[in-house]
């Protein structure tokens, strides 16, 4: 398995641009004078989450054989929303495989997109989307590990990079890693000192675990399903391992407490909805664990359930004031 480079995430853009938002660098005014903080609101694309990217892109490569049978992935949500819209509009049949438990806001938004749902344990998600590969011919689109889900999604990057040329550090979440490993190929392939650094729940370390060990270290569903962030409950792959061992920087965690408040201080301060995987990286930069400088906070997801964003809002957290 070879990692992506430059070059594939540069043919991605061409790829996408017609599917994704080109979003825009949005300048946090509260962020302390010694570390001025952008955000890069992935919460804008059409689908609420920057996954529409790496789907796209996939989707593009498909030859025409494997259009007329359809694709499956499986997907707590964000994935499958944006497979099934780029699939809706491309004609291509489109099956999730969804894990018991995942948001009906997430739910619902996919089989408006035209998604079949199939719902299983979490731990049956891959095996029974790989059964739907070899009993109906319909090609697996994975959530982050393939190498043109990750060229997708590495645009996001790319973007950062052609709009804050000079910035310092840049915070990514991290789930199975597929948007760490585009962000951190994009960003250290061209400016090899700009630090990027993953972020993950303290609930759901499993990368900061492997990289530590060196080595590839998989949680089970009963411990990553702590966190109220479902988007990062995923664990890493052999493919996005390799990407992240490379060249990310490193990784910091952040509580659950800090994520909730987070979200809260996004809606209020940015004008952002975020759902908590969203906003995992500005809960980083929010409790101090981003280094000083130029710095941007990939806000990877809006598609909140609207409960929990209406406890954020009302539970106070941390806050920043005219």
């Amino acid at each position: 398995m070879e990692l992506i480079s430059l070059s594939d995430i540069d043919d991605a853009a061409v790829r996408i641009r017609h599917r994704a938002q080109r979003t825009p660098l949005l300048w946090y005014p509260w962020a302390p004078p010694e570390s001025p903080l952008w955000l890069k609101p992935e919460s804008l694309q059409p689908v609420g989450a920057f996954k529409i990217r790496g789907a796209a892109n996939a989707l593009a490569l498909l030859d025409e054989n494997s259009r007329s049978l359809g694709v499956v992935t499986h997907s707590s949500g964000n994935h499958g929303q944006a497979l099934a819209y780029a699939a809706r509009a491309e004609g291509v049949r489109c099956v999730v495989v969804v894990p018991e438990g995942a948001p009906r806001v997430k739910t619902d938004a996919m089989r408006a997109f035209g998604a079949e749902l199939v719902t299983v344990p979490p731990e049956q998600r891959l095996p029974t989307a790989e059964k739907h590969t070899t009993e109906q011919g319909l090609t697996l689109i994975p959530p982050f590990d393939h190498p043109h889900v990750i060229a997708g999604q590495g645009t996001v990057g790319a973007e950062i990079l052609q709009d804050l040329s000079d910035v310092d550090t840049v915070l990514v979440p991290v789930g199975g890693g597929g948007l760490a490993s585009g962000v951190a190929t994009a960003v250290k392939e061209q400016h090899p000192g700009t630090t990027v650094l993953g972020v993950e729940p303290e609930l759901a370390s499993d990368a900061a675990e492997s990289l530590a060990a060196d080595q590839l270290v998989s949680w089970p569903p009963e411990l990553t399903g702590r966190t109220v962030a479902d988007g990062v409950r995923v664990t890493l792959s052999e493919l996005t391992f390799r990407h992240l061992r490379i060249r990310l920087d490193g990784i910091v965690t952040v509580t659950e407490d800090e994520i909730r408040s987070a979200v809260g201080t996004l809606a209020r301060s940015a004008r952002l909805v975020a759902e908590p995987s969203g906003a995992v990286a500005m809960a980083a930069f929010l409790s101090g664990k981003s280094p000083a400088g130029r710095t941007v906070a990939v806000v990877s997801g809006g598609n909140v359930d609207p409960e929990l964003l209406a406890e954020t809002l009302t539970t106070g957290g941390s806050e920043h004031q005219e």
